[in-house]
């Protein structure tokens, strides 16, 4: 029996008092249903709050499954390739808190149908000279995921490529990606760096075109009009707001700018850093749909190497989610100078002291004793490169 039957709280009987005194009680139906609808009735009323507050998180549960299926599925249609990475077995499944360098490279074949880095190497072979990769940056990302270093090796460093059949077995460094693939590219940037690389990514500069017509257009500004004979471009000095295929062409261009090759270094620096504060600026990593749509979007274009699981992504983007465009050095590897090779291509030469504190900086995590020391290494602000 529960403690309201041993009360006795069924409300009285009002035909007892017009009865009067001494009268024989009529007997009543019995009220187990209506005490029971009493009692629910004020339950409910009683605790509307809390009651409101589990609805609240039942809905918030439900979205929050949704949306990690739906992040899941999006991060398992990356495409994974060989990179000869093997897992660091102290970071394995364990990267929170240690430092990561990634390996980006850009890929760009110009346009056909080329079939993906990933479909190419299905039948275990690289077919060469079929994918570019002028673009090459290692990204490196503290333990303390409060900053990020973008460093770009410019595409005509002249390096050791190992196994390569030109030049002696020297090269350029975009050759050991286009000869052999994302494992000699890997193995080549380590060798020259001696950096440890933990990660491959290769995007295809396509996707950074869909991503800015996701994002309505990327925001750039041009100090001095000047014209792209290649790409038959004339780029008009003010603000621009790119997307789709001028995008594209934005980041590709290199004729026409005054430091070639390095200018465009500093022009795919400059789109990467803009998208970010286009991404930030609207919310996106706080916008769980907005987020879907731009993860959507990168898969599409992303390639990873077969080391790098979803749960390790997953982590690694939630842990760099409060990072402001500010937080992020974009940096190059410094000229030594020009040169020519053997066989007569014109090639670049690091600065071979400059380079190893670079990199020792990668290395050591503490960027910040490279830029004490070369303050005017980092990329210029927005608004003085063309």
């Amino acid at each position: 029996m529960t403690d309201d039957q041993n009360r006795g709280d069924v409300p009285d009987d009002p035909s007892a008092d017009a009865a009067g005194a001494g009268s024989a009680a009529t007997p009543e139906p019995p009220r187990g249903g209506r005490r029971k609808a009493t009692k629910e009735k004020g339950f409910f009323r009683r605790h509307k709050i809390l009651v409101s507050v589990g609805v609240v998180l039942l809905v918030i549960a439900g979205t929050i499954g949704v949306y990690l299926y739906q992040l899941n599925h999006q991060l398992s249609n990356i495409q994974r390739v060989d990179s000869g990475i093997k897992a660091d077995p102290e970071k394995d499944h364990n990267e929170g808190g240690k430092p990561l360098n990634i390996l980006l490279l850009g890929a760009d074949h110009g346009g056909g149908d080329v079939v993906s880095v990933a479909d190419d190497l299905k039948d275990g072979e690289w077919t060469p000279w079929t994918h570019l990769s002028d673009t090459i940056m290692i990204v490196h990302i503290p333990a303390d995921r409060d900053s990020l270093q973008v460093v770009s090796i410019p595409r005509d460093t002249w390096v050791k490529i190992d196994g390569y059949p030109y030049g002696g077995g020297h090269g350029k460094i975009n050759a050991a990606f286009s000869y052999g693939g994302p494992e000699l590219a890997t193995t080549t940037v380590q060798e020259l760096t001696g950096i440890t690389i933990d990660h491959l990514a290769i995007i295809d500069w396509a996707g950074f075109r869909d991503l800015t017509s996701a994002l309505g257009g990327v925001k750039v500004y041009i100090p001095k009009t000047f014209y792209d004979p290649y790409q038959k471009v004339t780029w008009e000095k003010g603000w621009q707001e790119l997307e789709d295929t001028t995008a594209l062409k934005y980041v590709r261009t290199r004729h026409g700018l005054e430091n070639g090759d390095f200018g465009r270094i500093q022009r795919q620096q400059n789109f990467i850093r803009a998208t970010m504060g286009e991404l930030l600026s609207k919310g996106t990593t706080r916008n769980p749909i907005k987020l879907l749509n731009v993860v959507s979007v990168i898969t599409d274009y992303l390639t990873v190497d077969d080391s790098w699981d979803n749960d390790e992504i997953r982590s690694l983007a939630l842990g760099l989610r409060n990072l402001k465009t500010e937080d992020v050095n974009f940096l190059t590897a410094p000229l030594g100078g020009y040169g020519t090779s053997p066989d007569g291509q014109s090639i670049v030469r690091l600065d071979k002291k400059q380079s190893r504190a670079l990199f020792r900086g990668l290395r050591d995590d503490d960027i910040d004793r490279y830029l004490k020391r070369y303050p005017d290494q980092q990329l210029p602000d927005d608004q003085s490169i063309n």
